[in-house]
């Protein structure tokens, strides 16, 4: 249970007293409960959508989501997201490409890319009927969490040293089928047959990400961990808001 504890801390801003939990092992055996972790943080904002809709209309109902799914995480994720948009999306070398993503200052396709995902996270939560809204904010998270999973267990690390190598320490890459199996089963169980569709396009994309990843840098590293986090989270409710699905709600 240490692990479990050490996800919720690296994860979440949850105040956690005490010191259970924190040590580097920890942290590096961590990985296994971070699909755990998406689903608590889920089943919090599918609270919040169950709520919400009875005191605010949508677009104020998808605008706090949005701040819900970030707050929890303390932002943690964007940073990741914008600082993997700088580098990947520069055009240089390798070497050069990950002093970018580990400089501080954010550039202007970290923006964008921050932007864009706060708002196509906001027009997809808005898009779905009251009634559904809880079930794609319990399974976004969960997504989101699985797709970090996946990443570690299909990619080496790209650095020498960093925070994100702890988690290699202890790899297993079987966690990965762990996580994909979480996601299906409660994808299905709180949407039927289109959840199929969420489980595969989420794990889908993750992997896609990661072959992207791979080919520019030749591994993973913290930054394209919270990228990869960021953009799974947002595919559960775009393809429940396109095409026949979205209009079947």
């Amino acid at each position: 249970m240490r692990s479990l504890v050490a996800a919720l801390r690296f994860l979440t801003i949850l105040p956690i007293p005490g010191s259970w939990g924190s040590t580097e092992d920890d942290l590096a055996r961590s990985a296994t409960w971070f699909p755990v972790v998406g689903l608590l943080l889920g089943a919090v904002a599918a609270g919040f959508a169950m709520v919400l809709p009875m005191v605010a209309p949508p677009l104020v109902c998808a605008g706090t989501m949005v701040v819900v799914l970030t707050g929890f995480s303390g932002g943690m994720h964007l940073d990741g997201l914008s600082d993997a948009a700088d580098g990947l999306l520069s055009s240089r070398p390798r070497e050069r490409i990950l002093e970018i993503m580990k400089d501080s200052h954010i550039g202007a396709m970290g923006v964008m890319a921050i932007v864009g995902t706060l708002l196509l996270k906001f027009a997809a939560l808005a898009s779905p009927s009251a009634g559904g809204l809880w079930a794609t904010a319990l399974v976004m998270p969960l997504a989101g969490r699985c797709a970090i999973v996946v990443q570690l267990a299909l990619l080496p690390y790209a650095r020498a040293s960093g925070l994100a190598g702890i988690f290699y320490r202890r790899r297993n890459r079987l966690t990965s089928l762990w996580a994909a199996a979480l996601l299906a089963a409660v994808a299905c169980g709180v949407l039927g047959w289109r959840g199929l569709a969420v489980g595969a396009a989420s794990v889908g994309v993750a992997i896609v990400f990661s072959a992207y990843v791979y080919r520019k840098i030749g591994g993973a590293t913290g930054d394209t961990l919270g990228a990869v986090c960021e953009i799974v989270e947002l595919v559960p409710a775009l393809v429940l808001v396109l095409g026949p699905m979205g209009q079947a709600r």
